[in-house]
């Protein structure tokens, strides 16, 4: 199966890329330039692709001739502006790149007669949430009130409209928690900044230290990914899906900065840096029932394994491992509980 992946310099697309590489499959991608040290580079992921491209998806005709020509059974899209505090920053980036890049990989994959599933990423932000700590199935409303959450919505949104309308091809979408893992430098994300801090026996500063959010390995996230795809091959089904942490393993910022440093040997000390100028949700969390029960997927790490493994994959890196070497590890070692 050949997939072409929006996004693939990522981090999240970087390990996705991975996992299809090792479950044998071919893969291309479409994508900005990744930063400088990236997880990408570090496992040299470039001369593993069968096509690997740089472009902005905003870009609809290079878009549409790219797509064409790459020619791809599956389509997964990634590509996003992803940071919520750039997102009030960079407001029309953000809505140009999350609503019409988006309408764009719908519409240049639709007249490709080789795609035969696609897959469009928005995120748990998607939900319109308030102050009554509820946990959102993919029946609850969406809404946004930050222009990164918004605009995901909006995709969103859009994308529910299209499959409606064309059904030529099954084409689903995919919410996710917040997922960590080893080799996100991506800023004003946690476990970067913690491991930032206890690299250099610092103490982490924690903006919202009682924020609850659904954390999940991103191995967990991304081989739910797969599953789907499978799923929508075998049933040519158009649905929305949530991948998350089960209710007891969503921890606060907290909670995962604590056990991050006990993790890494450290003492698990923080400093409360409140945050001025953005808002953010205070809880955050998504029942993936639909999911555990249609798809036969579960988190095969807790949320402490998570941790543990993430903290395991930066040390061994940090003490000379090769990045490329680490990552294959542990997916291997995840591909045997997952297919348990």
């Amino acid at each position: 199966m050949h997939f072409l992946i929006t996004g693939h310099t990522g981090f999240k697309g970087t390990w996705l890329s991975l996992l299809l590489l090792e479950l044998g499959h071919q893969v291309s991608g479409i994508a900005l330039e990744p930063e400088k040290g990236s997880l990408f580079e570090l496992v040299s992921l470039r001369g593993k692709l069968k096509n690997d491209i740089r472009l902005d998806i905003r870009e609809r005709h290079s878009l549409e001739s790219f797509v064409t020509s790459i020619n791809p059974d599956v389509i997964i899209h990634l590509a996003a502006q992803p940071l919520v505090r750039k997102g009030y920053r960079e407001p029309l980036e953000t809505f140009e790149t999350n609503v019409m890049g988006t309408l764009n990989v719908l519409k240049a994959s639709k007249e490709v007669e080789s795609i035969k599933v696609q897959l469009i990423i928005t995120t748990d932000k998607v939900y319109k949430v308030d102050e009554s700590e509820t946990i959102f199935t993919e029946a609850h409303s969406l809404g946004g009130d930050d222009p990164y959450s918004a605009s995901k919505a909006m995709a969103d949104i859009l994308t529910q409209s299209w499959m409606k309308i064309n059904t030529e091809r099954a084409i689903s979408i995919a919410r996710a928690g917040n997922v960590i893992g080893g080799g996100d430098i991506c800023e004003d994300r946690l476990v970067p900044d913690l491991v930032k801090a206890y690299s250099q026996g610092l103490q982490p500063n924690l903006r919202y230290p009682d924020s609850v959010r659904p954390w999940q390995h991103v191995l967990d996230c991304v081989y739910g990914y797969f599953q789907l795809i499978q799923y929508m091959l075998d049933t040519k089904q158009s649905e929305v899906w949530n991948f998350g942490p089960d209710n007891e393993e969503q921890i606060s910022v907290k909670t995962l900065a604590e056990r991050m440093a006990l993790a890494w040997g450290v003492e698990p000390n923080w400093n409360h840096v409140p945050e001025q100028l953005f808002k953010e949700t205070r809880f955050l969390a998504i029942d993936s029932t639909k999911s555990k029960e249609n798809l036969n997927w579960k988190n095969c790490f807790s949320s402490s394994e998570a941790i543990i493994r993430t903290a395991k994959w930066y040390q061994e890196v940090l003490a000379g491992k090769s990045p490329e070497m680490v990552s294959q590890k542990q997916i291997q070692e995840y591909l045997k509980i997952a297919t348990l």
